[in-house]
């Protein structure tokens, strides 16, 4: 067993001499960042089943395959126009299209962002900005405590930065598109995103995962967000990865003084996949929702886990997470809020509700708080069942047949997450995409549906 784990940390460390020689020219600070991140994997190495943060995810696929750094395939012929179109969200402000973790500037659309925004790759900020990145590149994940964020930051490379300037309000969303094209062997890509919102800034990101063919492929993503005072963030994960790829990201927030963020995931695709959310409430009067959809099918693994820290007065949270399971899917939801001493008037919700469509799909989920204050309210609570069949015999009253009334009622509870995100393109986009998804759902035509009105109430969770 040590033979096996040492044959592994061997292969990691050839690749980090690697890429250490080719990136010879990197700033002090961030040579010292990654020799820390590395340093921390090769102590901590994978984990296990027996750590109570992955209990319910076995990540053996991933340590025991010899992953090479991925290749540069930014003039693969293999991206095609129609590939990129259909990825691309109407009315986005700008995309910023990545592959196999590289920044592709002739694939990317810059658009028209006002003046002092910046959005566009983490290397090149790097190169020309480097000691404004250091305040933030890697002061925000916990390394200590996952071994994939200390993977990720010794192999800090490229990936999306940017910066909003205080007051900046930007109607339409930046958009992140990471394509991962396998090649003939194990490939991993590391993707960084640092994304700065200084106070008073209002703005929607939205991160996009997706396979440009079939083959074993690694995304190992650190996402690092930084909300000033009463700024207002709108976070979007989607990930559609191929049966055969892992992905496993990371979102860390810190938010200053009402600052309110918000995160709203939809997982759909990939082998294993594992879903990191850690907001930090760090200033008073802050406020955030954690929101999240997820559907597998076949044999897929999807792990949701949330860590919320309340660490001032004053503050509010909420998590909504749904979960559709068909087929030998496995789903985990595990929702940990911590309420630190300091942090008193805390409101907390979390709620996870899941359907299981077979008896050989699975759900582990496990809601969890940890209060040290003594002055606060908060809640949780999960189910499990099937399709309601009251509801169906229902529509089936009002002459709905029972395939289409299966349909409806699944929709109706992907769109419970659906409409709680606030900005209406990328609630649109995902309209269309999740109804692709779900078990038995034909795609989409496009007619006049109600539901694509984008008239959506206005909710606690979505107020700015």
């Amino acid at each position: 067993m040590a033979t096996a784990a040492t044959e592994r940390l061997r292969n990691y460390l050839e690749a980090f001499h690697t890429f250490g020689a080719d990136a010879s020219r990197q700033p002090a600070w961030l040579h010292a960042l990654r020799e820390r991140g590395f340093a921390r994997f090769c102590e901590a190495g994978f984990p296990t089943t027996r750590n109570e943060d992955w209990r319910f995810t076995n990540v053996n696929a991933i340590a025991q395959t010899p992953f090479q750094l991925a290749r540069d395939a930014r003039r693969s012929g293999a991206v095609y126009g129609e590939t990129l179109e259909a990825c691309r969200i109407p009315g986005a402000a700008c995309q910023l299209v990545f592959v196999n973790g590289r920044f592709a500037p002739k694939l990317s659309e810059l658009g028209n962002l006002p003046p002092g925004v910046r959005a566009g790759s983490l290397a090149e900020a790097i190169a020309q900005e480097g000691a404004s990145l250091e305040a933030h590149l890697g002061r925000y994940v916990n390394m200590d405590r996952d071994a994939f964020c200390a993977l990720n930051t010794a192999f800090i490379e490229d990936g999306a930065y940017v910066y909003l300037p205080r007051r900046t309000v930007l109607e339409a969303p930046i958009c992140f598109l990471f394509i991962s094209i396998p090649s003939d062997e194990p490939e991993m890509s590391n993707p960084r995103n640092l994304i700065v919102a200084e106070d008073a800034t209002e703005a929607s990101i939205v991160e996009d995962y997706v396979s440009l063919g079939s083959g074993v492929f690694f995304s190992n993503v650190v996402t690092e967000l930084v909300a000033g005072e009463d700024a207002v963030i709108s976070h979007y994960l989607i990930e559609r990865d191929d049966r055969q790829a892992y992905n496993v990201s990371t979102l860390r927030t810190q938010q200053a003084r009402s600052a309110n963020v918000s995160s709203h995931s939809v997982l759909l695709g990939g082998g294993l996949v594992r879903n990191n959310v850690h907001p930090v409430l760090a200033g008073e009067g802050g406020e955030c929702l954690i929101n999240g959809l997820f559907i597998g099918n076949g044999r897929q693994h999807m792990d949701n886990y949330m860590l919320v820290e309340h660490a001032s007065p004053h503050c509010s949270s909420r998590q909504f997470y749904n979960g559709i399971l068909d087929g030998h899917s496995h789903g985990v939801f595990h929702g940990r809020i911590i309420v630190h001493k300091d942090a008193q008037k805390t409101d907390a919700k979390q709620t996870n509700r899941n359907l299981l469509l077979s008896d050989d799909a699975q759900i582990d989920t496990k809601p969890q708080l940890e209060i040290y204050a003594d002055d606060v309210k908060c809640t949780h609570g999960a189910t499990i069942g099937q399709v309601d069949e009251n509801a169906l015999f229902y529509l089936r009253s009002r002459g709905i047949e029972e395939t289409s009334a299966r349909e409806l009622l699944l929709l109706a509870f992907a769109n419970e997450c659906l409409d709680r995100m606030k900005c209406q393109p990328v609630r649109e986009y995902l309209r269309d995409l999740v109804q692709g998804w779900l078990p038995g759902i034909p795609t989409p035509d496009g007619g006049d549906d109600a539901a694509r009105t984008g008239e959506v109430p206005r909710r606690w969770e979505e107020v700015g």
